[in-house]
């Protein structure tokens, strides 16, 4: 039986999940809670480096502001993105405006900006707002 380990988006505890079981409902082993809830989890520093790490499925971040307009309209699409793409991938949002630190270690020069990591490093990087199907397009072809 071959597992995975997943990040639990509520208390940050790594699970070990079979494969083939992942998207039958996964409860975190520690908090209980469900391990997709089909919506992205905000992310901060020290969450960030534990997703990024410690999931071996890949980790969809949007890097947005609260003052952003394109970032405002891309939320709800980001949101719907998260209910298609899991359990297969985690998306997340970092706000850069509480982030700073982590937006400057990731050269984050314009909002909102998409990047996809997959076992613990960036693999693809997208600027600008996206309408649902060009972003389930995007995350799919570098995954």
């Amino acid at each position: 039986m071959n597992s995975i380990h997943i990040v639990c988006p509520e208390c940050f505890s790594v699970n070990r999940v079979p494969a083939e079981k992942l998207g039958a409902g996964a409860l975190c082993g520690k908090c209980k809670n469900r391990l997709f809830a089909g919506k992205p989890v905000e992310l901060n520093q020290a969450s960030f480096q534990k997703h990024m790490e410690r999931n071996d499925i890949p980790l969809v971040v949007d890097f947005w502001a609260p003052w952003c307009g394109p970032c405002k309209m891309m939320g709800p699409v980001f949101a719907q993105a998260a209910a298609q793409l899991e359990p297969h991938v985690r998306l997340a949002k970092v706000n850069t405006e509480q982030e700073q630190a982590l937006a400057a270690q990731f050269g984050i020069r314009s909002i909102p900006t998409l990047a996809v990591f997959k076992n613990g490093r960036e693999v693809a990087r997208q600027p600008g707002a996206m309408d649902l199907g060009n972003l389930l397009q995007w995350v799919r072809s570098h995954i």
